[in-house]
């Protein structure tokens, strides 16, 4: 079963830093192999829709946000199937809920190319204190 998993939320005050992680795991159990995907982190604060902040996708190509434009930074590792979104000079209004999701998994599976999702991950909070 595909998964991800976000992580490395926290506290900080505003002008600090935090990065999160994504890590994408099961295409091997799930018989997959080969595959490609985008990255997309998201976010929620409470009574708000939520919202795009960051993108990467198959070819590498990244977009943000207007308002995280110049202190975000999303990266990736594909060895470790692990995507980043560094975040500096926080501020307050950037506190919310942050998911990582994938749009659409391309793989290879039993000699097929099958496409699979979106996924998303399960959350971490993201508070930044003026």
């Amino acid at each position: 079963q595909v998964q991800l998993v976000d992580s490395g939320g926290g506290s900080v005050q505003a002008g600090e830093s935090l990065t999160l992680s994504c890590e994408a795991s099961g295409m091997t159990n799930s018989g997959y192999t080969d595959c490609t995907y985008d990255m997309n982190w998201y976010r929620q604060a409470p009574g708000k829709e939520r919202e795009f902040v960051s993108n990467i996708d198959e070819d590498g190509s990244t977009s943000y946000a207007d308002s995280v434009k110049g202190r975000f930074t999303i990266s990736q590792d594909n060895a470790k199937n692990t995507v980043y979104l560094q975040m500096n000079r926080l501020r307050p209004e950037d506190t919310a809920m942050y998911y990582c999701k994938i749009d659409s998994l391309a793989c290879r599976s039993g000699g097929m190319t099958i496409t699979r999702g979106p996924y998303w991950g399960q959350g971490t909070q993201v508070t930044v204190s003026s």
